[in-house]
C-alpha cells in the first residue's frame, strides 16, 4: 500500500514550503467546498499531504479525518494543526481504497490533486461512493493530462516509465466523469480554472 511513500517522504519538507501556484483558483475552490459544508458535517480528505486544506476547512465542520500514505507528510500536517490550534481534525496513514471506515459514514469526501496519481482510480472512486452518506458529495481536483497540451500528453508516459516516480495518468476529463458516473455519482459541477489546470468536480451520491 505504501510502496512509494518514500518519494513523498523525501519531498515533504520542500512541498510544505512551496507556495500555492494559483492562489486565486485555490481560494475559489475553498469557497466552493465550503458551500457544501455544515457545522455538523463529517469530512474525509484523502491524499491530504501536509494538511493545509484540512486545517482551513476544520472550523466549518464537526470532524475532519485527513489521510495520506506518507508518514512524513502526516508528521508535518500534525505539527501545522497543533501550531494552528485546530481541533476536530484527525490524521491517519491510509489510502481511501483500504481505509477501515463504515459505509455511509461521511457527508463530504475530498480528494484534491490525487486521482491522476493513482495507478488504478476505480477502486478509490467506488470506495468514495461507498463511504458517503446518501446525498453526500465527493469533491475532487484532478489534472486531466489527456486534455492538456501536447507536451503534457508526451510527458505522462515518460513519467510512468520511471520507477522512481509516482504513476501519472493521461486520463481525459470525459474519462474521469464517466468513471464517476459508472460508480453511481451524479456530476453536479465541473470547473476548469484554465488551460492545463486541475478540473474541480463536485459529484453527488444519490439520496
Amino acid at each position: 500500500m505504501f510502496q512509494r511513500s518514500w518519494f513523498w517522504d523525501r519531498l515533504a519538507n520542500r512541498y510544505a514550503r512551496m507556495p500555492i501556484a494559483d492562489q486565486a483558483a485555490y481560494a475559489t475552490k475553498l469557497e466552493k467546498i465550503r458551500a457544501h459544508l455544515r457545522p455538523d458535517s463529517r469530512l474525509l480528505e484523502f491524499g491530504c499531504g501536509t494538511g493545509s486544506t484540512a486545517i482551513l476547512l476544520a472550523p466549518q465542520v464537526a470532524l475532519i479525518q485527513a489521510i495520506d500514505y506518507s508518514p512524513q507528510m502526516l508528521e508535518i500536517a500534525r505539527e501545522k494543526a497543533r501550531a494552528a490550534g485546530v481541533s476536530k481534525l484527525q490524521f491517519a496513514q491510509a489510502t481511501l481504497a483500504e481505509l477501515d471506515s463504515p459505509a455511509g459514514s461521511w457527508d463530504v469526501i475530498l480528494g484534491m490533486n490525487i486521482l491522476h496519481l493513482l495507478p488504478d482510480r476505480t477502486p478509490t472512486i467506488v470506495r468514495a461512493h461507498q463511504l458517503l452518506k446518501p446525498g453526500g458529495v465527493f469533491i475532487s481536483g484532478t489534472f486531466c493530462i489527456g486534455d492538456g497540451s501536447w507536451q503534457m500528453r508526451v510527458l505522462a508516459p515518460v513519467l510512468r516509465a520511471l520507477p522512481l516516480l509516482p504513476s501519472v495518468s493521461s486520463l481525459t476529463l470525459g474519462q474521469l466523469k464517466s468513471e464517476m458516473e459508472g460508480a453511481g455519482f451524479a456530476i453536479e459541477e465541473c470547473w476548469l480554472p484554465g488551460a492545463n489546470k486541475a478540473a474541480f468536480i463536485v459529484a453527488r451520491k444519490q439520496a
